[in-house]
């Protein structure tokens, strides 16, 4: 129509432009030739960039355009860069002005945050290991190999923090004896340095304590996996002392059908014992008096004296098996045992106490948890908690 024509005459509508003989065939069938026909016409112009790289020199190829080289076979003959040492230059030093030029992506934008822009309560290091001296209870030091876990929160907004500065600030206290006094200190320097608002430290080891045997008088080690925990959150200190203490548990039952069988039919038994281990956890109130890490260790053995043994002759072994004919005890035995212990002592807050007794009779394993106050109070169970109180000799 003659508004139609007007419209392709002002360009208020697009004119199609058609190929040879594209005017009669489908709109699927013109597009894909349009498609054969750019890559043909791609191909042709990498054959003869190709052909005319082939006479050119790696120079005359930069000049025209460096990424040129990585369409061609040869492309290590063309490099993008200036040929790279291989060395390790052992006399390079970093200026100020080259160490301010270094990336730094943990502190970069926010715009950079990946995922979810939300706070992470914990975020740090785990399992980084120094020598660290600890204080005994007779006025001595001990130097022990010791893991330590810090971290700190990171508030929604803030991409990252710079991890090694946990260590820096913790070795600048490594040299001192520690106390939950110096492990404060250090977390005060990291929080201060990632400015955090919630930090925590953890510190694992093995505290060896030298013990008698029961009759024969030889005295051999027993090492006892301690941990302590620092947690700063909302303002608050919290310290923490956990505990591994292994010990022997005769079942009571066990004990009794096997004294039933020699009263009754005259017949051996014997009751089934087992290694077992409770993991003690107690806030330690800030007191004058002290809770030594022996001290924690002495309440337990005051709760079940059945502790496994260092050094055995045949006397300790009767001995030993006397003293578990004295106290079998249940596993729910053992949790109540060690709270009443732990209740009693002034110097401790909240706690917890978990049990397990790796049975010898079944297959699986008899365990009880039981807890006094908000620190340790919790809904959920890490799925392998239990599966963490096995102690190998």
């Amino acid at each position: 129509s003659e508004r139609a024509g007007y419209g392709l005459r002002s360009g208020l509508l697009p004119k199609t432009v058609y190929m040879k003989g594209e005017r009669d065939l489908p709109m699927n069938m013109q597009t894909s030739e349009r498609e054969q026909n750019d890559r043909a016409t791609a191909e042709a112009a990498l054959k003869a960039l190709r052909d005319w790289a082939a006479k050119a020199t790696p120079t005359e190829v930069a000049e025209l355009d460096p990424a040129i080289s990585r369409l061609l076979p040869e492309a290590d003959d063309f490099a993008n860069y200036p040929a790279l040492r291989r060395a390790y230059p052992e006399d390079f030093e970093v200026s100020e002005g080259y160490k301010d030029s270094l990336p730094d992506l943990q502190n970069g934008p926010e715009s950079l945050i990946k995922g979810a822009k939300r706070q992470i309560q914990h975020v740090g290091i785990s399992n980084f290991r120094l020598p660290i001296r600890f204080k005994t209870r007779d006025n001595g030091d001990l130097t022990l190999e010791t893991s330590v876990t810090g971290t700190v929160s990171l508030e929604a907004e803030k991409k990252g923090i710079n991890m090694s500065r946990i260590m820096r600030s913790f070795y600048k206290h490594a040299e001192r004896s520690f106390s939950f006094d110096v492990i404060a200190a250090a977390l005060r320097d990291y929080q201060s340095d990632l400015d955090s608002f919630d930090a925590r430290i953890q510190m694992r080891f093995s505290f060896p304590v030298k013990r008698p045997s029961l009759r024969s008088g030889l005295e051999g080690y027993q090492y006892y996996d301690i941990a302590l925990e620092l947690v700063e959150q909302g303002g608050k200190m919290t310290e923490i002392m956990h505990l591994d203490y292994v010990y022997s548990s005769t079942c009571p039952c066990s004990l009794e059908l096997s004294e039933h069988a020699r009263r009754t039919r005259h017949q051996l038994a014997t009751p089934h014992s087992q290694r077992s281990v409770a993991r003690v956890s107690v806030e330690v109130k800030n007191q004058p008096d002290t809770l030594w890490f022996e001290d924690l260790i002495d309440l337990c053995r005051s709760a079940v004296p059945t502790e496994t043994q260092v050094m055995v002759k045949r006397e300790d072994e009767q001995a030993f098996a006397e003293l578990n004919a004295a106290n079998p005890i249940f596993v729910e035995d053992a949790a109540r045992l060690f709270a009443e212990a732990l209740e009693a002592d002034g110097r401790i807050g909240d706690f917890r106490v978990i049990a397990s007794h790796q049975e010898s009779l079944h297959s699986h394993d008899a365990v009880s948890m039981l807890t006094e106050g908000e620190t340790f109070a919790a809904h959920s169970l890490d799925p392998k908690l239990f599966s963490t109180l096995f102690h190998v000799g």
